[in-house]
């Protein structure tokens, strides 16, 4: 049975790679917004599909490039609970 301090950690830990993980894709979504947003000041266009068309173009693409990266930290947070689980 894991105490109280481990359960915390095996949290923490969780949080942490919750963010490693999402962070490559929130950052191109967010990168992508600012650019089409500073666009669309600029040339006073503001038509509403102009920003999701290229977001999910661009998340798709972050996605194909980042998800070895987030799977071997999915991987390693998967073993670290399991050790915790397996250790006692």
């Amino acid at each position: 049975m894991m105490s109280g301090p481990e359960v915390l950690d095996v949290a923490r830990d969780a949080i942490i790679t919750l963010l490693i993980v999402s962070a490559p894709l929130m950052l191109v979504g967010l990168i992508v917004g600012v650019a089409i947003s500073l666009l669309q000041a600029l040339t006073q266009i503001q038509e509403t599909t102009l920003v999701f068309v290229p977001k999910i173009l661009a998340i798709f693409l972050a996605l194909l490039v980042a998800l070895p990266f987030m799977a071997d930290a999915m991987q390693s947070n998967f073993l670290r609970i399991t050790a915790h689980i397996t250790g006692g």
